[in-house]
């Protein structure tokens, strides 16, 4: 049988991994066999993570929610059950811009939330 030496292919999946891991510290940038391992775990780590940025979003916005509940002098399950009781539906994310950018606004939602429930008063 021929031998397959594999020049080109050989390089050019090479320069492929090197050229992923250009900004990488010391020879996870320069040497073939670190590059491949560092790229790899690059993605898998890239790939949970994008799953975990939703769950620290959210995580956020509940804090958040919770401290401008606080404010207003109800507690965060309180006030999401006043809402859903309310029939007011807005998500997390749109509440936990308002009780940063709006409180006012937060205010006015977290009135007709305790009003909805009938929670203190």
């Amino acid at each position: 049988m021929a031998r397959v030496k594999r020049g080109t292919k050989r390089r050019a999946r090479r320069k492929k991994y090197l050229r992923r891991t250009k900004g990488f510290f010391l020879t996870k940038s320069k040497l073939y066999q670190s590059a491949q391992e560092a790229a790899n775990r690059a993605e898998r780590y890239s790939y949970r993570d994008r799953r975990n940025r939703k769950r620290q979003f959210r995580r956020l916005w509940i804090q958040r929610i919770g401290a401008a509940a606080r404010l207003n002098g109800l507690s965060y399950s309180e006030l999401m059950h006043g809402l859903k009781a309310g029939g007011i539906e807005i998500d997390r994310k749109i509440l936990a811009d308002l009780a940063v950018r709006d409180a006012a606004a937060f205010t006015q939602i977290a009135a007709q939330a305790k009003q909805a429930a009938g929670t203190r008063g």
